[in-house]
C-alpha cells in the first residue's frame, strides 16, 4: 500500500509539473516584471544579463524592464525599487548590493504582495530574510575558496584581492574564501580599489610595489582585471603572476588563452536573469506558489532547455534556490564558451 501511494504521489506530481509546462507557454502575456540592478551603465559585464532577459521575456511571452542606478548610487537604486512597487509589477527581481541599504525598500513590494526573486549579489539568509521567494546566484564564498585551492595546488601562499565593488559587503566573501584556502590574512590581502579603471591601476601597482613578495593577485571582475593586466605588463609580471578573475570579458578570455590569466571564475550570469523571469511568468500564468513544481516546469519547458543547451549553461536546481555558479574557465574549455561571451557567457 505504500509503493501505491508513492506511485500515486508522483503520478500526481508529474502531472502537476506537465501541466504547469503546458501552462507556462500561455496567459502570461499581461506579466509585467522588473529587473533592478546595483549595477551603473559602464558595468559591462550586466550585458548578458540584459540579453538573458530579453530572450526569456520572449520565451514565456512577458514584459522586462531593466532598471539600474546610471552610476551606481544605491539610493538611487532604493528609489527605482520603491518606484516598482507603486508601479504594481507582477514581480520584480532585485539584487542584494547591501542588505542594510535596501531592506526597507524591498519591504515595499512585499508588503504588497509582489513577488520578489534576488539574484546575484547577496546571499540565500538574506534573500529569505527579505522575504524572497528564492535566491538565483553563485555561492560567494564557495567560489572563491574554489579558486584559492586551485591556487594552493600551484604553490600560492598569499595573494592581492582587488575588490571593485567594495560597497556590495558580499563581494568581501570572495576574498575571503580565497585567503582562507591559501592561509593568507584575509584583510591585509584585500584592497578597496573603487571603480575607475585609472585608480584602479594605481592602487594595484602600489600595493605590489610596498608588497614585493605578494604570489598572486585575483581580481573580482573585468572593472578590476582588466587594469591589473596593465600593471602587471607595464612590471614585467604579465603571464608570470599568477593571476585570475571572476567573469569574463574578451580580454580576460585572450589573457586565458595565452596563460596571463589562470582561469575566469564564471557564475554564469546568464541564468541569473533568465531563471527568475521564467520561475516568475511560469508562477502567474499557473496561478502556483509551489516552487519545486515551478522549477521543474522551468526545467521541463522545450524554449528553455534548447537555450540552455546552446549556451552550454548547467542551473544547480535545489529545494527552493537555484545556484548559477561557480564554473572554471580554463585554456582547456575556454573555445566552448568564447563564442558566446559578453553575450550570453
Amino acid at each position: 500500500m505504500k509503493s501505491l501511494n508513492l506511485s500515486r504521489k508522483s503520478f500526481a506530481k508529474t502531472l502537476l509539473v506537465t501541466a504547469l509546462v503546458a501552462a507556462s507557454g500561455f496567459a502570461a502575456a499581461q506579466s509585467k516584471i522588473a529587473l533592478i540592478s546595483h549595477a551603473p551603465d559602464s558595468d559591462s559585464w550586466w550585458n548578458t544579463i540584459k540579453n538573458s532577459v530579453k530572450q526569456a521575456g520572449e520565451d514565456y511571452g512577458v514584459q522586462v524592464d531593466y532598471r539600474n542606478p546610471a552610476n551606481g548610487d544605491l539610493a538611487d537604486m532604493a528609489r527605482l525599487i520603491e518606484q516598482a512597487a507603486a508601479q504594481g509589477y507582477d514581480g520584480v527581481i532585485v539584487t542584494i548590493a547591501d542588505y542594510n541599504v535596501l531592506q526597507s525598500s524591498i519591504k515595499k513590494l512585499t508588503d504588497k504582495k509582489i513577488p520578489v526573486i534576488t539574484i546575484n549579489s547577496g546571499t540565500t539568509e538574506q534573500s529569505e530574510k527579505l522575504g524572497a521567494i528564492m535566491h538565483v546566484g553563485q555561492p560567494e564564498y564557495e567560489a572563491g575558496k574554489g579558486a584559492g585551492m586551485r591556487a594552493k595546488a600551484d604553490g600560492v601562499k598569499s595573494f592581492l584581492c582587488v575588490n571593485h565593488y567594495a560597497t556590495n559587503p558580499a563581494s568581501f566573501e570572495r576574498c575571503r574564501g580565497f585567503a582562507e584556502a591559501i592561509g593568507a590574512d584575509f584583510k591585509k590581502s584585500t584592497i578597496d580599489s573603487g571603480e575607475d579603471p585609472t585608480g584602479i591601476e594605481a592602487k594595484v601597482s602600489a600595493y605590489l610595489r610596498q608588497n614585493p613578495t605578494t604570489g598572486a593577485v585575483l581580481t573580482l571582475g573585468p572593472t578590476s582585471a582588466h587594469p591589473t593586466l596593465k600593471v602587471l605588463e607595464k612590471a614585467g609580471l604579465k603571464g608570470k603572476m599568477w593571476m585570475a578573475t571572476f567573469d569574463l570579458s574578451d580580454e580576460i578570455s585572450k589573457g586565458i588563452k595565452d596563460g596571463s590569466v589562470k582561469f575566469g571564475i564564471d557564475q554564469q550570469p546568464y541564468l541569473q536573469g533568465y531563471i527568475p523571469v521564467a520561475v516568475l511568468a511560469t508562477m502567474k500564468s499557473t496561478k502556483s506558489t509551489d516552487l519545486a513544481a515551478v522549477s521543474a516546469a522551468v526545467k521541463a519547458n522545450a524554449k528553455t532547455a534548447a537555450r540552455f543547451a546552446e549556451y552550454g549553461l548547467a542551473p544547480a536546481y535545489g529545494p527552493r534556490h537555484i545556484g548559477s555558479g561557480p564554473g572554471f574557465v580554463t585554456k582547456e574549455n575556454i573555445g566552448k564558451v568564447e563564442k558566446y561571451a559578453g553575450q550570453y557567457r
